[in-house]
């Protein structure tokens, strides 16, 4: 179990303090990657017990390799919107990013979409082997679970966490969507409604969930779970159209990954199909409807407002 992390020592992001949403965003991302060290598997035990070494190194390089961690950051902010306990939703944090991790593992492999890098380092088939990083994602997906299975109380909470990142990430989720993102590619009749029904699942559903998951965390209520996925629905969209807009307009640098590839492999994007200053108009209407979203609550949600319209700035 991960050791309860003091405040000052580890730069917990739970008080307020009047720090800038960037100092935040910072304090928490470090704040989660010490714990999702402490999570993943060591390195230096042998094949004859626990986890292969040549396995713990896979799955540290994935998780480890720097990252926004925006999930995890949703999951925090939605238990503080709740008036919950920040540090409480810290294991919801770190397995909504190891699910997030091993998608993109599994989504960087030659059957997929065939990359060499991510978050500026090499892919993990590229630092290890394909048969290795299928099973690094695999491991990064089940440990999850066990995760929340282990660490959340009570029981019913974690029951209602599991439930959420398993269908979130499931085959009406995050795998359907990915499915229907490979089945468009090459398709030139593609629709808007068609795309944001494809990322809805592919992105959305795991923005969602960490909301709900927080919000659970956070003994949220039904209303404040209801407009948290209101948040999460608008939000999670504008991500990713953003995101697309990076691969047509980013910095390779600053993205850590390869641009201009969606249209190189003919994949629908918003740009593609609504050009890029109507893209970016789609964008601040969603953060628009997101922060709307948030209306039953005081300031507790705050942060969650201000990320909204940051992540249409944002360049990585």
């Amino acid at each position: 179990m991960v050791k309860r992390m003091a405040h000052t020592a580890m730069g917990t992001p739970g008080g307020r303090g009047g720090s800038c949403l960037a100092e935040y965003l910072e304090a928490s991302r470090r704040w989660v990657d010490a714990a999702l060290d402490r999570y993943l598997p060591e390195e230096g035990l042998g094949l004859s017990a626990g986890c292969p070494p040549r396995l713990a190194a896979a799955m540290r390089h994935s998780v480890l390799g720097g990252g926004k961690r925006l999930r995890p950051v949703l999951a925090l902010l939605a238990a503080e919107a709740c008036g919950g306990e920040v540090e409480a939703a810290l294991p919801v944090a770190c397995a909504l990013e190891l699910v997030h991790t091993y998608s993109l593992v599994h989504d960087d492999l030659p059957a997929m979409d065939d990359d060499d890098l991510r978050r500026g380092r090499p892919t993990c088939h590229k630092a290890f082997d394909e048969a290795t990083a299928i099973l690094a994602g695999d491991a990064l997906a089940t440990l999850a679970f066990e995760i929340l299975a282990r660490e959340v109380r009570p029981g019913e909470v974690a029951l209602g966490c599991i439930r959420a990142l398993a269908e979130a990430a499931g085959p009406e989720g995050m795998v359907g969507g990915q499915m229907a993102d490979l089945e468009a590619e090459g398709r030139v009749d593609g629709t808007v409604a068609e795309l944001e029904a494809i990322h809805r699942r592919k992105t959305g559903a795991l923005l969602r969930a960490a909301l709900r998951m927080g919000g659970l965390v956070g003994g949220g209520t039904r209303e404040q779970l209801e407009a948290l996925d209101g948040y999460g629905r608008a939000v999670g969209l504008a991500f990713q159209i953003v995101d697309d807009l990076l691969d047509v307009e980013g910095d390779e640098a600053k993205l850590g990954k390869r641009v201009k590839k969606d249209l190189g492999q003919g994949k629908w994007t918003y740009p593609g199909l609504l050009g890029v200053e109507a893209s970016r108009e789609r964008a601040r209407v969603l953060a628009a409807e997101g922060v709307a979203a948030l209306e039953g609550f005081g300031e507790s949600a705050d942060r969650l407002r201000q990320l909204a319209w940051a992540l249409l700035e944002r360049e990585s």
